[in-house]
């Protein structure tokens, strides 16, 4: 397995993360619980920054909330100077109560609410991305309403399929997301929103998938993009001042993984910008792209504890841990691939192959399928890497399990930063009516 970030094998043949020994965080946070190594995450910004903002000078970083969210992650994102994606109420409030200023960060989402477009203009949140006409009309009313003028992107779908699972493609004319460009409809949007009281035209939002390796359907999707860019200048006279192209960067969560370095991702996407602009005879937009998975998911891990073990001679060895589905659905899901090490085992060669298992009451969870591993016993503590975007976020308690606890580890120190859901909290939400209380 490739050690990440600040992962190391010490003297005890341990794996420590951030100087901290995986098996000592284990005995003191319990299992199953998410390691985050905050330098690893703050690199991941830093290297964002650099290869956009530092290099180019005329584009912005946000980060991707749905990934990862808690108040201490916002505290990072801040301290790094990144802006911030939020797609819910939820997000939104969750980043408030961290202290992030509202005007960095960008509001989206297919479907929000009159509740959450208001709590987003009462705090004057940085940009709306609005993606349809019932929000545009509303997001007007509301705006005019508080005597308000509020900026907003409009998101659009330009057509272009990334070659990724088919449910994390969003970027094609078929989906739920935005305005079809395509057949007029985004350019039917941008006239409406000038014409609309309260709405400020900024720009333009596209997002053509997650998990992607290849440079060229950015390349494309900035081309499309500044094309629709000089269509509204020529129709409308008006000029669009940002373009959001989205995030999706993709990651190497096993050895075959094979992204492009962010650095190459960037020279890509601004050189296009740059080019169709100059071509054209535009004024250069201000570039925003969105990274979320590529931010937080190498700099965090799953550690579990090893429970049943069930062999079938000549067929396969199940490996059970104390986790599963309910922490990590990406597998079951998505048929999403991870690595794995045995941390009290680090150092020891691997001799058998095994197929790791979740405790859910489902055949379908499956957390790793046939994986080469030292010889495997109840009690040791197997760390999956690269679980740090959409583990936590898309956690459940299906069986009533609680979610993990999670810890930031740095420089020898571990801190929680979310602390494991009881079975008191399971029961937090439950009402029992007064007819049932006999």
């Amino acid at each position: 397995m490739q050690l990440r970030g600040t992962m190391r094998i010490n003297e005890r043949g341990h794996l420590e993360i951030g100087g901290c020994d995986v098996v000592d965080l284990a005995r003191e946070f319990g299992t199953p619980l998410y390691i985050f190594d905050e330098d690893l995450i703050r690199a991941n910004c830093r290297k964002f920054t650099r290869a956009f903002v530092q290099k180019y000078g005329n584009a912005e970083v946000i980060y991707a909330g749905k990934a990862f969210l808690t108040t201490a992650m916002c505290r990072i994102i801040a301290q790094e100077g990144l802006g911030l994606d939020v797609v819910s109420g939820g997000e939104l409030y969750t980043a408030l109560k961290a202290g992030f200023p509202p005007a960095r960060i960008y509001f989206h989402g297919n479907n929000k609410s009159k509740e959450e477009l208001l709590l987003a203009l009462e705090v004057g949140v940085g940009r709306v991305v609005v993606d349809n006409f019932l929000e545009l009309e509303t997001l007007s009313r509301l705006a005019v309403e508080r005597g308000q003028r509020v900026p907003i992107l409009l998101r659009v779908t330009p057509g272009i399929e990334a070659h990724t699972h088919e449910y994390i493609r969003t970027g094609q004319i078929d989906s739920k997301f935005g305005f079809t460009l395509p057949g007029g409809q985004a350019l039917e949007a941008v006239k409406k929103a000038q014409g609309l009281p309260g709405i400020e035209y900024k720009g333009l939002h596209c997002h053509i998938g997650s998990q992607i390796f290849q440079v060229e359907p950015y390349r494309y999707a900035a081309e499309v993009m500044m094309d629709f860019v000089e269509e509204i200048l020529k129709v409308m006279g008006l000029v669009t001042e940002e373009l959001d192209l989205g995030g999706g960067f993709g990651i190497a969560y096993v050895e075959e993984d094979d992204p492009q370095p962010i650095e190459v991702f960037a020279e890509v996407i601004m050189a296009a910008v740059y080019d169709e602009a100059e071509k054209r005879g535009l004024k250069l937009p201000k570039v925003i792209v969105e990274p979320g998975r590529s931010i937080i998911g190498p700099a965090g891990s799953t550690a579990y504890t090893v429970g049943s073990i069930k062999n079938i001679p000549g067929v396969r060895k199940y490996v059970a841990v104390d986790g599963g589905m309910a922490d990590n659905i990406r597998p079951a899901l998505y048929g999403a691939r991870y690595e794995a090490i045995l941390a009290n085992k680090a150092s020891a060669p691997a001799t058998e192959v095994v197929s790791i298992t979740g405790k859910c009451c489902e055949s379908g969870d499956m957390l790793i399928w046939d994986i080469p591993l030292p010889p495997v016993e109840p009690g040791d503590i197997l760390l999956m890497p690269c679980t740090g975007a959409y583990g936590y976020t898309m956690a459940s308690n299906y069986n009533r399990l609680g979610r993990p606890a999670a810890v930031l580890v740095k420089d020898g120190q571990a801190d929680l930063i979310l602390r494991r859901e009881t079975y008191e909290d399971l029961l937090r939400c439950d009402v029992v009516p007064k007819r049932l209380e006999k």
